[in-house]
């Protein structure tokens, strides 16, 4: 029950994650997602049937650490109407739905009368949105924290992002691979902020 009901938190909330990217782009300019049909809460839409459903059930199974990923959502950086700042608005957009949504869920299960096991599905999700919020933050391309960096990052710091976008994947992957223990912690303390606001 509790791989189930995260499963559907992590989908739900990859979702709504990239429909936020795809409403702020449209919001600073660029219709490039709207115009794909990206503008819209069908999960049709946004499954990757990989990075949506299958991997973060594999990680979550193997390890109890899990993210996933639904189809990146399109955008052109050239019709955003600040070239340094709304790219990275863009991208912090997709970690701040998963906050909000960790907060409402949370908030819920502070104020709405309800048993135990309610509150700790509530809390599944809460973990789950925490978990696409902290590792989207991570400032490695593609993920979206990069945008974030390369905004207050200086225009002579170019070769630095030329790096980053042509080894940032391998990077990532190491990551992935050998760096989720660096990780997990920071996913913890921010969830523990959460729940505080559950149980105090």
């Amino acid at each position: 029950m509790e791989i189930l009901a995260f499963f559907i938190f992590i989908v739900i909330s990859a979702i709504v994650h990239e429909y936020s990217h795809a409403w702020m782009a449209d919001r600073l300019g660029d219709p490039t997602a709207r115009l794909a049909g990206r503008l819209t809460l069908n999960p049709l839409a946004h499954i990757d049937w990989f990075g949506t459903l299958a991997l973060p059930l594999l990680l979550y199974v193997s390890t109890g650490i899990a993210f996933g990923y639904a189809k990146p959502v399109p955008y052109n950086p050239y019709n955003l109407k600040d070239q340094k700042r709304d790219p990275a608005l863009v991208g912090v957009s997709g970690p701040a739905s998963n906050f909000i949504l960790a907060l409402i869920l949370a908030l819920l299960a502070r104020f709405i009368p309800a048993g135990p096991s309610f509150i700790k599905i509530i809390s599944i999700g809460v973990y789950a949105n925490v978990l696409l919020l902290v590792f989207n933050l991570i400032p490695i391309p593609p993920l979206d924290g990069s945008k974030l960096l390369y905004a207050l990052l200086p225009d002579s710091a170019w070769k630095l992002k030329r790096d980053l976008e042509r080894y940032g994947i391998f990077i990532l992957l190491f990551l992935i691979m050998f760096g989720l223990r660096i990780i997990y912690p920071i996913i913890q303390f921010v969830y523990g902020l959460f729940i505080k606001i559950i149980v105090s």
